[in-house]
C-alpha cells in the first residue's frame, strides 16, 4: 500500500511540473510577442512622442471662404492686405527689441504709444529702472516680504510724467511698436501694422531685421459696394462675452470671425484654416502645412434681379415726389423667393435720406414690423372656412359693423353683393367682421357685445401661425424678430384682428404667409443654396424644411387660392401685375404712424401698403412682397393716395416675366 501511495505522490509531482513548465512557455511566448511587436512599432512610438513634445504654432489668418451668388458672380472676397509682423527669436535681448522697434519707428507711420506703453518703454532703455527700487525694498523683496509685481508695480509709480516728456514723437511711435513686440506668448506671432504701403513694404523688407517679417493678412471686399451688405454680415473679434465658446472650439483670441448675419450664421464653413508651423529650438518656425481658404458660400440670391430691385424701388421712390402727401413717403422693402423651396431670390430694404442719399435697410425685413392691412385676409378668411362659419357660394349684402360703445365699421366703399370670392377679390372688411362675430359665438346685431376672450383671439393666431404670420419664419440669419402680438382683449380689437390692422408682421414672414398660401406648406426661408468646398465640389446643399401644414383642408385652402387669383384679375389688385401672368395675391392698405421730428414718437397719422403674392398662380415660380409705409398721411389738403406698391410690383413681375419659360 505504501508503495502504491508513493507512486501516486511522484505521479502527481511530475504532472504539476510539467503544468508549470508549459506554463512558463506559455507566458514567455506572450512577453517575447509584446516585445516583438513594441521593437516593430518603435518609430510610431518615437514619432508620437515627438508629436506630444513639439510645439507647433499656426499661422496670422486664413483667407475666408468666399460668398457668392445662385450664378456664380462674387459678393464677398478676400483682399490680401500687406502686414509687418513680429515673432521673437531665441537670444534676442530687451536691447535687442529696443533697437528693432526704434528703426521701424523710423519707417512706419503709427501712433505714438499711451502711458502704459511709454512706461514699459522707459524701462527697456533704463536698465529696466533698477534704481528706482531702495535697498531696503531689494532686502524686503529677498525676504519674500514684496513680490515681482510689487516691485514692478512700484517702478511704474516712480517714473515721472517728466521724464515721459523727454520722449520725442519717433520714441513715442517706437514705445508702441516694443508694446506689440511683447505682447502674448513669445512664441506666436504679432501683428505691427496693417494695410502698409509698398514703399513701407520694401523697407521694413530690406532692413532684415531678426524676427520681422512682412506677410499678407487677409480683409473682405465687397464687389458690389453696399449692396446686400448688411444682410452679408460683418468679421471682427471675438465677443469677449463668447470667448470661451470660440476657445472650446480650437479659436485663438486673436482671431477675427464673422460677428453677424451671414458671416457670424455660416462661421464654421467660412473660417479658412491657417498654416501650422512648427518652433524649432532657435524660435524660428519651420512650415508644416500650407494654409486654406475657408468652404465658399453660396446663396440662391440672385445679384442681378437684387440690384434690378433695388434700382426700381429708388425710381418708384423718387416718383412719389410728383404726388400729394408723400412728405414721409422714405422707404420701401420687396422680396423675390421661389415659394416651393422658400429660398430668397431678392432682399431689399431701402431708404432715401435727407441729402438725397441712398441706405441699404434690407435688415428691416427681418427685424422691424408693420402693419398690412387687407393682405392678411387670405389667412383670417381661412378661420371661417375652417369653423364653418363661411358658406361657399352664398352671396350676402356688403355692409357696415357697430358694436356697443364702438364706431361703425365698414369696407372701404359699399360693394353691394358679396360672396366668399368677391369678399377677398374686392377686400371687404364686413366680410371678415362676421367671421369674427361668429368665432365668439353670436349673431351679428346692432350694438351688440361680443364679450371677446383671448381664447377667440387665439383662434385667429393660431390659423395665421400656421401660414407663418406672428411667429419666427426660421430664415438663416441670426436675431430675426417676429411683430407685435397685441395684448389687450377687446371686441373691436378681434374685428381689427380680422382684417390686418391689429398685429405687426415682418417682411419675411409676410414672404412666408404668401408662399404657404401658393403650397400649402409653411417651409422656412433660405439665404443659402449650398457650401462648397476649395475643388468647387458641393459639401452641404439647402434643403426644404417644412415646419408646418395649413390647418386647412385642400377644398378650402384651393377656394381661398382662387379668391386671390380674383384680387388680381379684377379687384383691388387689378392694376399691380399684368393679366398675361395669370399671378394670385393680396393687397393691403393700414393706417400707420410716423416719427416726423425724430423724437421717439410718432406724431402723424400715416398710410402704409402692402403687396403678396405669386406667380403663376397654377404653377408657382416666383413669390414677390412688397411694403411701402407712410404713401400719405392724414394731414394732406386731399385724400390721394401714391400707389407705390402697385408700381414696384408691376415692374417686378415684368422683369421676372421676362426670365420665365
Amino acid at each position: 500500500m505504501y508503495e502504491n501511495t508513493l507512486k501516486r505522490n511522484t505521479n502527481s509531482m511530475k504532472k504539476r511540473k510539467y503544468f508549470y513548465y508549459i506554463l512558463f512557455i506559455f507566458l514567455f511566448s506572450i512577453l517575447l510577442v509584446r516585445l516583438l511587436i513594441i521593437r516593430s512599432n518603435y518609430e510610431e512610438y518615437q514619432e508620437k512622442l515627438m508629436e506630444k513634445t513639439e510645439i507647433t504654432v499656426l499661422g496670422s489668418s486664413a483667407p475666408r471662404g468666399r460668398i457668392l451668388d445662385t450664378n456664380g458672380n462674387v459678393l464677398v472676397d478676400n483682399i490680401g492686405v500687406k502686414t509687418i509682423y513680429y515673432q521673437k527669436l531665441e537670444g534676442i535681448t530687451t536691447s535687442n527689441e529696443v533697437d528693432i522697434a526704434n528703426r521701424l519707428a523710423s519707417i512706419l507711420t503709427m501712433d505714438g504709444g499711451d502711458i502704459n506703453e511709454l512706461k514699459a518703454y522707459w524701462l527697456a532703455i533704463n536698465n529696466n529702472g533698477k534704481y528706482l527700487i531702495t535697498d531696503e525694498e531689494y532686502e524686503l523683496f529677498e525676504e519674500r516680504k514684496l513680490t515681482s509685481k510689487d516691485i514692478n508695480a512700484l517702478k511704474l509709480e516712480r517714473i515721472t510724467d517728466e521724464e515721459l516728456n523727454k520722449f520725442s514723437e519717433l520714441e513715442r511711435q517706437a514705445a508702441h511698436i516694443y508694446s506689440l513686440m511683447n505682447n502674448g506668448y513669445s512664441y506666436t506671432k504679432k501683428v505691427i501694422l496693417k494695410d502698409v504701403s509698398e514703399s513701407e513694404y520694401a523697407k521694413v523688407i530690406e532692413l532684415g531685421l531678426p524676427g520681422v517679417t512682412g506677410e499678407l493678412s487677409w480683409e473682405r471686399t465687397y464687389p458690389y459696394g453696399d449692396t446686400l451688405k448688411n444682410i452679408l454680415g460683418s468679421i471682427g473679434s471675438i465677443p469677449e462675452e463668447e470667448s470661451s465658446d470660440y476657445l472650446s472650439n480650437g479659436y485663438e483670441l486673436t482671431d477675427i470671425v464673422g460677428i453677424s448675419y451671414l458671416e457670424r450664421e455660416y462661421e464654421e464653413y467660412l473660417k479658412g484654416t491657417k498654416a501650422v508651423y512648427k518652433v524649432n529650438s532657435d524660435n524660428t518656425l519651420t512650415k508644416v502645412s500650407e494654409e486654406l481658404r475657408g468652404n465658399d458660400l453660396v446663396l440662391s440670391i440672385d445679384i442681378n434681379l437684387q440690384l434690378k430691385v433695388e434700382e426700381i424701388i429708388k425710381e418708384k421712390i423718387v416718383l412719389g415726389d410728383k404726388y400729394p402727401n408723400t412728405d414721409y413717403y422714405k422707404d420701401s422693402y420687396a422680396l423675390v423667393s421661389d415659394p416651393n423651396t422658400g429660398s430668397i431670390l431678392a432682399i431689399s430694404g431701402v431708404r432715401r435720406n435727407d441729402d438725397d442719399t441712398w441706405s441699404d435697410i434690407s435688415l428691416n425685413t427681418i427685424n422691424k414690423s408693420f402693419t398690412i392691412g387687407s393682405a392678411v385676409k387670405g389667412a383670417t378668411i381661412a378661420v371661417g372656412y375652417k369653423y364653418g362659419l363661411i358658406e361657399m357660394g352664398k352671396y350676402i349684402t356688403d355692409s357696415c359693423v357697430k358694436l356697443y360703445l364702438v364706431p361703425e365699421k365698414c369696407s372701404f366703399k359699399s360693394l353691394g353683393r358679396i360672396n366668399d370670392l368677391s369678399a377677398l377679390a374686392y377686400s371687404s372688411n364686413y366680410f371678415q367682421y362676421l367671421i369674427a362675430i361668429g368665432i365668439t359665438g353670436n349673431t351679428y346685431t346692432r350694438n351688440m357685445q361680443l364679450n371677446a376672450t383671448s381664447e377667440h383671439f387665439a383662434l385667429y393666431r393660431n390659423m395665421l401661425a400656421s401660414f407663418g404670420l406672428g411667429v419666427k419664419t426660421g430664415i438663416d440669419l441670426p436675431g430675426e424678430q417676429i411683430g407685435i402680438i397685441g395684448s389687450t382683449v377687446a371686441d373691436d380689437l378681434l374685428l381689427n384682428l380680422a382684417i390686418g390692422q391689429y398685429d405687426t408682421y415682418t417682411p419675411v414672414e409676410v414672404l412666408q404667409y404668401i408662399n404657404t398660401m401658393a403650397t400649402g406648406e409653411r417651409a422656412a426661408l433660405s439665404l443659402m443654396k449650398e457650401i462648397r468646398n476649395n475643388e468647387g465640389e458641393v459639401i452641404l446643399s439647402n434643403e426644404v424644411n417644412v415646419l408646418n401644414k395649413v390647418d386647412l383642408s385642400l377644398e378650402y385652402l384651393n377656394r381661398i387660392r382662387e379668391g386671390l387669383k380674383m384680387v388680381l384679375s379684377e379687384g383691388t389688385g387689378k392694376i399691380y401685375v399684368d393679366a398675361s401672368l395669370n399671378a394670385a395675391g393680396k393687397t393691403g392698405t393700414s393706417e400707420s404712424f410716423y416719427d416726423s421730428n425724430s423724437d421717439g414718437l410718432v406724431d402723424v397719422a400715416t398710410i402704409s401698403s402692402t403687396f403678396a403674392g405669386y406667380f403663376p398662380a397654377d404653377d408657382p415660380r416666383y413669390s414677390v412682397v412688397v411694403i411701402t409705409p407712410n404713401i400719405s398721411h392724414n394731414n394732406g389738403s386731399n385724400d390721394t393716395m401714391y400707389y407705390g406698391a402697385s408700381k414696384i410690383t408691376k415692374d417686378i413681375t415684368n422683369y421676372l416675366a421676362s426670365g420665365v419659360n
